[in-house]
């Protein structure tokens, strides 16, 4: 029931039944509650208006980590409780979520000196519960040069090592739902609330607009949960009976560049002049660096990176790595992403809490919003709780997604996944695929991998327009993973917009091909959908000056 072929059964269901839980959002604080609620043996319905995690939760620094600048503010229960939630979500996903060893460089004019460093890492390492083969290590200036040559030599007085996780956040996300529709959830895309249903003044449903069929339905539930991330406001406001909560949001930027002009061994966290801290992070001959912290008025479903925002990290950057070509001009993509924070008066965007807040409003409405991408466990359970409380749902059982592997990790682990990886894509190379595409697979999908090899079996026998991998991804993403436009497979299922945009601009025309034989596009279907990428293409590499 995750397959667009499905798509019309889950809209009967939705319409046909009334849900313990209906979440509106499909970010990776609505999968978590999907995922929560229906492991307990709730009834679970969840909405998105556009692809899964085409929010917030595909355009992250893509780290699952403790949040160790927020020590600098002081913000102590926000690091303890998300450290310990980096591990969980390791376990839980191993899959899509790599260990990553960070150096912090420390500078005679930094804001941190060694002393204050070690006592921060060793605070950190405490309260995250961190443990003790990753704990924290003290580097000479010497030794933090070997580690990272491209660092500024000058006044480098030493450095912290540590280890963070770095993932993929919107593969994090489907694997999550994939999860929640395995314990019977039903999670569809581009389905959108456009208005809410009472009774007496209390919700008992929401009116639902299908976005591919044009269809509108109702779909009914006890309890309705807003977790849409930067569209909280919008949602309540449609609340006849809102209260006075109010997010604030800023965005936060990133940007690519190859290998070739930033040789980046070690993935690096970065003072910045302006106090700001910033992470530069290799990843798949790429080398990433973020991000930017600025208030945001803007489209929130269409935010991008502008020139200014570039200039900014290009200087920060710049300032560390003063031999790496970083410039306009070399930077292959970029993504902007917008983060719905906890209004709090006087306070400057980096100094506002990431501490998540749930509150009800006297419809019954219940709204989650702030957080990070490390916690959407912990957010999940608790919202859960709450709701199993306010029900009094005697039919639910107690949380178990503390140790419950998510789709593709089951039976794999930190210790066996390397053995695995390397056995599975030696099998991947009888079927057709080169060594490294294979193990790609593997890194990427788990073990949900075989289904992907059954493509792969099937197209090297049949012939394929594109690479045997790519063409597997795209099938098994419309089959498995309620793939239905371009921009859904190259930027959320695949992050090849991000991290590989020529094999986007190579292989587009093939892509759309494909899908259109697939999932029956009209012609103005798929006009619109090539519409959808070439504009995600210009955003991604198209810096426009700020204001126009």
């Amino acid at each position: 029931m995750f397959s667009f072929e499905h798509r019309p059964k889950i809209m009967h269901f939705l319409e046909q039944y009334s849900f313990d839980v209906l979440i509106i959002g499909g970010g990776i604080t609505g999968a978590g509650i999907a995922l929560d609620a229906a492991s307990r043996g709730l009834s679970v319905a969840l909405i998105e208006m556009q692809d899964f995690s085409a929010g917030t939760s595909s355009r992250s620094t893509k780290l699952i980590h403790g949040g160790l600048r927020y020590l600098k503010q002081f913000d102590v229960s926000v690091v303890a409780e998300v450290g310990r939630e980096r591990e969980i979500v390791y376990d839980n996903a191993v899959h899509v979520t790599t260990p990553e060893k960070m150096l912090l460089p420390l500078y005679k004019k930094g804001s941190l000196g060694p002393l204050t460093t070690s006592l921060a890492l060793k605070v950190y390492d405490r309260l995250a519960g961190v443990k003790k083969n990753e704990r924290r290590t003290m580097l000479s200036a010497q030794e933090t040069s070997a580690l990272e040559p491209l660092l500024n030599q000058d006044e480098l007085v030493g450095g912290g090592y540590y280890v963070e996780y770095r993932t993929d956040d919107a593969r994090l996300t489907i694997e999550v739902l994939k999860k929640a529709v395995e314990y019977g959830a039903l999670c569809i895309n581009y389905a959108e609330m456009t208005e809410f249903l009472y009774h007496k003044k209390k919700l008992v449903g929401v009116q639902v607009k299908d976005h591919i069929t044009g269809k509108t339905i109702e779909v009914h539930a006890a309890q309705i949960v807003n977790a849409t991330g930067p569209w909280v406001d919008a949602v309540r406001q449609k609340d006849k009976v809102a209260d006075n909560k109010q997010l604030r949001l800023t965005k936060g930027v990133h940007i690519v560049l190859d290998q070739k002009d930033f040789p980046l061994k070690q993935a690096v966290y970065f003072d910045i002049m302006d106090g700001r801290m910033a992470f530069a992070i290799p990843r798949d001959g790429k080398t990433y660096v973020g991000t930017t912290d600025t208030e945001y008025e803007g489209d929130i479903a269409h935010p991008f990176a502008t020139q200014e925002d570039v200039d900014y990290l290009i200087a920060a950057a710049k300032t560390v790595f003063p031999t790496a070509k970083i410039s306009r001009e070399t930077i292959e993509s970029s993504w902007a992403g917008i983060r719905p924070l906890i209004f709090e008066k006087g306070k400057n965007p980096s100094e506002i809490s990431r501490k998540d807040e749930i509150w009800t409003a006297p419809s019954g409405l219940m709204t989650i919003a702030g957080g990070k991408l490390t916690g959407y466990r912990q957010m999940a359970e608790t919202i859960v709780d709450k709701i199993v409380k306010t029900h009094k749902y005697k039919h639910a059982s107690p949380c178990i997604t503390r140790e419950l592997s998510l789709s593709g990790a089951k039976g794999i682990n930190a210790v066996n996944f390397p053995d695995y990886t390397a056995y599975k894509a030696r099998e991947g190379v009888q079927y057709g695929l080169n060594y490294d595409e294979a193990k790609m697979l593997v890194q990427k999908y788990g073990t949900n991998v075989d289904a992907l090899f059954d493509q792969v079996k099937y197209l090297h026998e049949h012939g394929s327009t594109m690479p045997l991998a790519l063409n597997a991804m795209l099938l098994y993403g419309i089959e498995a993973e309620m793939v239905y436009t371009p921009s859904d497979f190259f930027i959320r299922r695949t992050g090849l917009l991000y991290f590989d945009i020529d094999a986007v601009k190579r292989y587009k025309q093939q892509v759309i091909q494909v899908m259109q034989q697939r999932l029956h596009y009209t012609e103005p279907q798929k006009n619109m959908y090539i519409a959808q990428l070439e504009q995600a293409i210009l955003d991604a590499t198209n810096f426009v000056e700020e204001g126009v």
